[in-house]
């Protein structure tokens, strides 16, 4: 039976009242073992001692397997708001894990944890998944960050994720943070992305709706044949959120270090922000054909950064090095609007670590500083409040 999220009228009275620019920032954390940095089986563990924690009670929840935990900071009336409750529960979180002799990673996925190894989450809803998807389920070891931004109105909110479509790749580039798995060098940028975001049903980029009563048609379908029984069943990278009255970006790898991750989803905020304003100012947009799209997002996951991209209006490439400062541009009147200061690092977390890599570092020895940084940044040294 479909949830009540799936009620397409109730989820456009959400949108209806959302309020605009509201900001919910979600970080998905691995759970390692101390002296090897092997995914750990801890959940449930960490779960119930942060039931004891007046913060962590409400702001922890599970991701599908058992050796990975999330943070949520809940709804932030402004971006600033949310990133002040985020970085309390990331201080909290990672004490808690040292109190119980874990430790966390972000990176996109663990490089050497085999996949078979890991427990998905005894749940209803995670029984399901794992009955609908199979090896596609219990493969997904994967690390992400979403950031939720609040849009009023459910026609406003699919021209918002129509509009994004194009930059989402530009995002993964920024993002990337995931060369390893099964132990080996990947050879791409975001191999999160490929394990997940290509083997997923309703996943990756969608194609463009125009409004909402195409969109819930879409989504009447999937319940009508039984497609899906939760909204969250729609895996795409952008998404409206029903409960929520949000737009979600869901396409970023997890972040190593806790300044980039609060850098990235500042970005984010404020690209939806300008994606709504664009569409209240009547900003001319053409939706890209969705194989173009697709095009950008394999070089994103294949050279991240260090590639080149399609600028998709004029056809011509231009290096992805320059999509911070191309993002940062067109976002600006959304920022100054909504007071986001948005310092995006030199380098993200796959050049980082191609670079250890290329000075000799074994792929242990560059995820164990990757480790380091987590635990550093994320429990409170230079995170910015």
């Amino acid at each position: 039976m479909a949830g009540a999220d799936l009620d397409m009228g109730k989820a456009r009275e959400v949108f209806e009242a959302s309020k605009d620019f509201t900001v919910g920032i979600e970080e998905e954390f691995g759970i390692l073992a101390q002296d090897t940095l092997a995914l750990d089986h801890r959940y449930e563990e960490l779960s119930e001692a942060a039931q004891d924690d007046e913060v962590l009670a409400t702001a922890v929840a599970g991701e599908l397997i058992s050796s990975e935990i999330e943070i949520r900071s809940g709804r932030g009336e402004t971006f600033s708001d949310a990133v002040r409750s985020q970085v309390d529960a990331r201080a909290r979180l990672i004490r808690l894990a040292g109190e119980n002799d874990a430790k966390l990673s972000a990176t996109g996925t663990h490089p050497f944890s085999p996949w078979r190894d890991q427990r998905i989450i005894d749940t209803e809803h995670y029984r399901r998944l794992q009955e609908g998807l199979q090896y596609v389920a219990r493969r997904n070891n994967t690390f992400s960050l979403h950031v939720h931004v609040g849009i009023r109105g459910a026609d406003r909110a699919m021209a918002v994720c129509d509009r994004l479509r194009p930059i989402l790749p530009e995002l993964l580039a920024l993002s990337a943070n995931s060369i390893f798995l099964d132990g080996v060098d990947s050879g791409l940028q975001s191999v999160r992305s490929q394990i997940f975001t290509k083997s997923f049903p309703r996943c990756g980029i969608p194609d463009p709706f125009h409004n909402f009563a195409a969109y819930a048609d879409y989504v009447n379908l999937l319940v009508r044949t039984e497609s899906i029984v939760e909204h969250t069943q729609l895996w795409w990278s952008v998404r409206p959120h029903h409960a929520f009255g949000t737009v979600e970006v869901r396409i970023c790898d997890a972040q190593s270090s806790a300044h980039d991750s609060t850098a990235l989803a500042g970005l984010i905020t404020a690209c939806v922000a300008q994606a709504a304003l664009d569409y209240d100012e009547g900003v001319a947009f053409a939706d890209p054909p969705g194989r173009s799209i697709e095009e950008n997002f394999w070089r994103a996951i294949r050279y991240g950064l260090g590639g080149k991209l399609i600028d998709l209006e004029r056809g011509e490439e231009f290096p992805a090095a320059a999509v911070a400062d191309r993002l940062l541009a067109w976002s600006g009147p959304a920022r100054a609007a909504l007071r986001i200061e948005s310092a995006e690092p030199a380098e993200n977390g796959a050049q980082r670590q191609r670079r250890a890599l290329a000075g000799g570092a074994s792929v242990e020895e560059v995820f164990a500083e990757e480790v380091s940084e987590t635990q550093r940044s994320y429990a409170g040294a230079g995170v910015p409040s």
